[in-house]
Order: C-alpha cells, then sequence, then structure tokens
C-alpha cells in the first residue's frame, strides 16, 4: 500500500490525497459503505460500484469468522472473489463487536473468549489469531486487535485497556510480519489509536501507535456515546501526533456533520453503518437537509429524491414513490434509501476533496454543515 498527499487545506487540517493498493486506488477523504457480512445492506455491487462508485468497502472479521466461516472463504479464493468486489476492502479487527457483546466475553492477557450471537458456541480471540483470520478474508487492509472501551469509561480502566491494545498491537505486528498474505497481494495492518475521552492516555497512545510506522493508522474507541464536541477535541489532539504522510482513519464515524468537521481536523477515511441503517427506516440525508420520508408532506411531492448529488436512484424516483415503498414496508424502499444515502455520502466527500483542492473547503465546510443538520 501507498499513500501520497495532494493538497492541504490553508485554513484548516483538511487534505486530500491517494491510498494505492493492489485492488485499485483510493482518492481521500473518502467514506467506506459498511458489508458487516460481507454485503452492504439491500445493495448490489453492481450498484455500490457503478451507481454509488464507492472506492472501499467494509467487511467485518466477528462475523466473516462466525459466518459463512474460515473454511468457505478459503476455498472461494478471499473475501473479494466470494462477493464479486474487485476494489479494494478494508476488514476491521472484530474488537468493537466483541466489545459489543458485554456479559458474552472475557477479556485476558491473552485475548477475548466470547460466546456466538448466532449459537451460543465459545471461541477465542487473539492478536495473532485475529491476524491469521484477516490473511484468511484477504482484505487490501487489515486492523489491529484492540479492545474498545465504552462511554462514559473510568480513567483507570482505560489506562489500562490502552496498554493492553499496545501490547496486543506489538502480537499483531509480529504476526504479520511472519506471515504472508493468501491470494497474492499484499495486505496494509493499521494500528488503533485507544484511551477513551482523557487528553493523556490519547496523546500517549497517538505516539505509541505513530512509532510503530505501520501504513497508516486509525482512531478507534470514539463515536460511543460521548459529546461530538468531545470526539472533535480527541481527534484534533490524535492528528497532531499521528504522522502526516500516512492515512488517518477515524473509526464508525458517523453523520455529515461529524464527517465534516472531522475532515477539517485531518482525517481520511470514514466509515458508519448509519446511512443504510437510517435508510431501512425512512430516513434520508440530502444536499438540502434531513429528510423523513415517512412524513405526510412527501405524499405527494412527485420531484426526485435529491438530483444534486447525482447518481440513477437519487435523480429517478420520486419522494413521493419512495416514500410509498417505505410506509408500505416494501424491500425495493430500503434498497432505494440505502442506496441514496450511500451515493450522498460519497458525493459529500467528494465535494469535500474538490473544495480543499479548490482552496475554498473552510467556508464551503461552514455553510454545509448547518445544511446537511437542518430537517425538511
Amino acid at each position: 500500500m501507498q499513500f501520497s498527499l495532494s493538497k492541504t487545506d490553508a485554513h484548516s487540517n483538511a487534505r486530500t490525497g491517494t491510498i494505492v493498493t493492489d485492488h485499485g486506488e483510493i482518492p481521500t477523504p473518502i467514506f467506506m459503505p459498511v458489508g458487516t457480512a460481507g454485503s452492504v445492506k439491500a445493495v448490489h455491487q453492481r450498484e455500490l460500484k457503478n451507481d454509488i462508485d464507492a472506492k472501499i468497502i467494509l467487511g467485518n472479521t466477528y462475523h466473516l469468522y462466525l459466518r459463512p466461516g474460515l473454511e468457505v472463504l478459503e476455498k472461494a479464493g478471499g473475501l473479494h472473489r466470494f462477493n464479486g468486489w474487485d476494489r479494494p476492502i478494508l476488514t476491521d479487527s472484530g474488537g468493537y463487536q466483541v466489545y459489543s457483546l458485554g456479559a458474552n466475553r472475557k477479556i485476558t492477557e491473552e485475548g477475548v473468549i466470547f460466546k456466538s450471537h448466532i449459537d451460543g458456541s465459545k471461541h477465542t480471540f487473539t492478536p495473532e489469531g485475529v491476524m491469521d483470520i484477516e490473511r484468511s478474508i484477504g482484505a487490501d487492509i487489515i486492523m489491529a486487535f484492540d479492545e474498545c472501551t465504552p462511554y462514559p469509561c473510568e480513567y483507570d480502566y482505560a489506562k489500562k485497556s490502552m496498554h493492553l491494545t499496545h501490547r496486543w498491537l506489538k502480537r499483531c505486528i509480529t504476526r504479520v510480519h511472519s506471515t504472508e498474505s493468501k491470494y497474492g497481494y499484499s495486505q496494509a495492518l493499521f494500528p488503533i489509536v485507544q484511551g477513551s475521552v482523557y487528553k493523556d492516555l490519547r496523546q500517549q497512545s497517538a505516539e505509541f501507535i505513530a512509532n510503530q510506522q505501520q501504513m497508516g493508522n486509525a482512531i478507534g474507541g470514539l463515536s460511543v456515546g460521548e459529546p461530538h464536541e468531545m470526539m472533535y477535541e480527541m481527534t484534533d489532539l490524535v492528528c497532531s501526533i499521528l504522522p502526516a504522510d500516512k492515512p488517518r482513519y477515524l473509526m464508525g464515524v458517523g453523520t455529515p456533520e461529524n464527517i465534516l468537521e472531522c475532515i477539517a481536523l485531518g482525517i481520511d477515511m470514514f466509515d458508519c453503518v448509519m446511512p443504510t441503517r437510517n435508510a431501512r427506516n425512512g430516513m434520508l440525508f440530502t444536499s438540502e437537509g434531513i429528510m423523513n420520508i415517512r412524513n405526510e408532506k412527501w405524499k405527494d411531492d412527485h420531484t426526485p429524491i435529491d438530483p444534486a448529488v447525482g447518481g440513477y436512484v437519487s435523480t429517478f424516483y420520486s419522494k413521493a414513490y419512495l416514500r410509498h415503498l417505505i410506509i408500505s414496508k416494501e424491500i425495493l424502499g430500503a434498497q432505494i434509501a440505502s442506496i441514496h444515502n450511500l451515493t450522498f455520502y460519497l458525493w459529500l466527500v467528494r465535494q469535500a476533496r474538490q473544495k480543499i483542492e479548490e482552496g475554498t473547503f473552510t467556508e464551503w465546510k461552514n455553510k454545509m454543515v448547518k445544511t446537511v443538520t437542518a430537517r425538511l
């Protein structure tokens, strides 16, 4: 993997760049649709590529490990061949999913013992084991195994957890460096900065992660319930420490407003289930604001969903028709809404990239934040 910077905004830390992987190039800043089980919910790969123009998607290590399982993925030749996606893929480490299991998991120095949410069977994730799993899945970018702390979190626990994540990271690096990818293309390991919402811990963690000199770096443990201002403060601090010549990935973020503000802080990569999850419930993100398509006001609105963002779905289908489908619980409604929201998210980061290149990002961002948070 290679990363090159193109332009940095004069009035903020926003920047544009390009990540080059064996499965293609990724222009940054970028939003990555989440494909938890090898599928972005309700969206065909054809639509992801041709309509939404996603440059990279995510797979989830925990879910893919449990189902369909590594044997199936290896026989297929990795996740790319299994799901037919020929562009880059990133896999998380399963750390967040293990964190979310709550009472069904036990954290030790060796790793995490957990029960499957599918059938209650017992499993163990270790840093070495997770690296082997991510090798088998075959993503272009693989995440180090970490513990994601909740919010709120006591300082002592956050400190203990951070140091455990650091020790696990060293084991991840050792494992990756002593093994090879299984399918003939390279895989880049990204460490994850932790430390909850404590400045001194975030600083320590960012310095430790930067010193590992991996191909890219991620920020985890945010967007887990803390106020947005706190998330921005931690992100700003970490970005000031992480090396500028490597991509920075803010995990699990977020709303259009979050993405714009964090681009301004120096983040290059984002992912979130929000565009597809909210779409299935009738919430649309548009170039004019947030729309609850279930509302009566859209019943007779026969104008396109959002022609400004482009794409077949957003320019062809009307608000009235989409409302009818969502109210009727037609599967097509969830599909159209999901494609639209993802089209909007990819449009938003492309717009941000263009404004950074033009030198007008900050003024545009300040206006756009007000627009995308408005309720229609």
